[in-house]
């Protein structure tokens, strides 16, 4: 018994102690994981207040960079805000200046109207009293006549013929004198009357002249695209040109490449291909050919909506499709630096106000004025004149015979046998002298002035030779020793045709021979 009793006081002992010991354990477990639970809030709030310190860093970098980019575009939006305004303070300038020149120029038409109604009133009351003294003048003639029959005892005949028979000659004289004096006349109210319409049709026509070059500039936004355009060993290049016809440069001008060409529609067919390779940014052969063909199309149809838009900005109806074609190709066709399409817009205007002013049919002259450089743009090479060659194209597609005709005959190649022909000549001159309207490179203009005076100069009898108003007219100063009234037509003529046959230049060019003989003496 005592042992057992001893064996259990052993066992309670036993497992008295290992709950004190496992209490013990707990407490101490207990306050490790306290402890490690503290460092751990304490690592998190260090942690996040990092994080929240680096976040609110962030956030004001991120604020001021929106700042800045805030005011930067509205500092950009200001500035082009400013530029638009001046543009359109600009064009509104110009818009008042040219509704002032217009009712300027509606008021001289006004006054001009009221003259010219005052002048045909004058005329018809002259006109009425000039009647009135013919039939007095009639009835007196008639008197006159009976009192020569009684008092002469002839009759009316044969007192005519031995009237026509005894004042013949005197008659002739004075016939000869009157005939002269009115011609003198005639011609100087015709050339007063001339000058004043073309005066008056040059100040109510105004146009721009765009001048064109035979080279064009295509503008890249950096210079990384030109490896692409020139492609490996040039590949590219050398497609986009076999495909254009034209010569693309590419050297060290930034941002720029040129493309060169004596055809202004291959320029501009090359220049709207590269800007569509270069936005569509795949570059290579196939693909080259492929954006040329499709250009060149666009290109084409543009050519045919520019014609269209001329003639119906002209007034201009019934002319055939393959006209309309060839007057949107004069946009890209230029002749010393003149617009063909402005030049021919422009000699429109001036026939059609010209022949209003002669009373002539000013629809058909502005058809002509339109038409008379159409020999310039056919696409196929052709051994005759423009002129000609326009005048053929004309009667193909069933134009007037006076349109025709006015067309071969602007430049004297054919005979004039209508009354616009001369009228769309001088308006062609017109256009194509003022000052402006052409351009020619300095050089070859000197040397075009120098080549006139030395022509002049090889004649016997020259004096001095000057070429003026800038190579349209040349004046020449002869010796009247040597040379006679008569010589001096023949030295002019002979002149007018050397300068013809030798030399290239626009327009016309008048040859003045001036004789002058001086006697001087002095009073001692």
């Amino acid at each position: 018994m005592e042992g057992q009793t001893l064996y259990i006081i052993i066992a309670i002992t036993a497992v008295v102690a290992l709950a004190t010991g496992l209490g013990i354990g707990a407490l101490i477990f207990s306050a490790k994981a306290r402890r490690e639970k503290e460092q751990a809030e304490q690592e998190a709030k260090r942690i996040i207040s990092e994080a929240t310190l680096q976040a609110e860093s962030l956030k004001k970098d991120r604020v001021l960079e929106a700042k800045e980019q805030i005011l930067q575009q509205r500092a950009e939006f200001e500035k082009e805000h400013l530029q638009k305004q001046k543009q359109l303070e600009q064009a509104e300038l110009r818009i008042k200046r040219h509704e002032q020149s217009m009712s300027q120029k509606i008021e001289n038409l006004n006054r001009k109207e009221s003259e010219l109604d005052q002048i045909k009133q004058n005329l018809n009351r002259q006109l009425e009293l000039v009647a009135v003294k013919k039939n007095e003048l009639d009835k007196q003639q008639e008197e006159h006549l009976t009192r020569l029959e009684s008092i002469a005892k002839l009759t009316q005949g044969e007192a005519k013929a031995q009237l026509v028979e005894s004042l013949k000659a005197q008659a002739q004289t004075e016939a000869m004198a009157l005939v002269k004096d009115m011609m003198d006349e005639a011609k100087l109210k015709a050339n007063k009357e001339a000058k004043r319409i073309v005066i008056q049709t040059i100040q109510r026509v105004a146009a721009e002249h765009a001048i064109e070059n035979s080279i064009s500039s295509f503008h890249i936004e950096s210079d990384d695209v030109k490896g692409q355009i020139i492609g490996r060993e040039g590949r590219n290049i050398r497609a986009l040109e076999a495909a254009t016809g034209v010569e693309i440069i590419v050297d060290d001008t930034p941002e720029t490449i040129v493309i060169s060409g004596f055809d202004p529609v291959r320029r501009e067919v090359a220049r709207l291909a590269l800007q569509r390779l270069v936005t569509d940014g795949r570059i290579h052969p196939a693909r080259i050919e492929e954006v040329v063909v499709k250009t060149r199309k666009q290109l084409e149809d543009h050519i045919v909506e520019t014609g269209e838009r001329t003639v119906v900005e002209l007034g201009i109806h019934g002319l055939h499709p393959e006209l309309i074609r060839m007057v949107g190709r004069m946009k890209f066709r230029s002749s010393y630096g003149q617009n063909l399409l402005m030049h021919s817009k422009e000699v429109a205007n001036l026939c059609a106000i010209m022949s209003a002013e002669l009373g002539l049919n000013p629809k058909l002259a502005k058809r002509a004025g339109l038409l008379h450089d159409i020999g310039k743009v056919p696409e196929e090479e052709q051994e005759l004149s423009h002129a000609l060659l326009g005048m053929k194209l004309a009667e193909k597609y069933n134009e007037h015979a006076a349109v025709c005709n006015a067309i071969g005959a602007h430049h004297d190649e054919i005979e004039m046998q209508y009354v616009i022909s001369p009228i769309v000549q001088a308006c062609d001159a017109i256009s194509g002298a003022r000052p402006g309207a052409r351009r020619e490179i300095m050089e070859q203009y000197l040397q075009r002035l120098k080549d006139l005076e030395n022509i002049a100069l090889t004649y016997d009898g020259v004096e001095k030779a000057y070429a003026i108003q800038a190579g349209r007219e040349l004046r020449v100063i002869v010796e009247a020793d040597k040379v006679s009234d008569k010589q001096s037509e023949e030295l002019s003529f002979a002149l007018s045709q050397k300068i013809q046959n030798e030399m290239t230049y626009p327009g016309q060019i008048k040859v003045t021979v001036i004789r002058e003989k001086r006697a001087v003496s002095f009073a001692k």
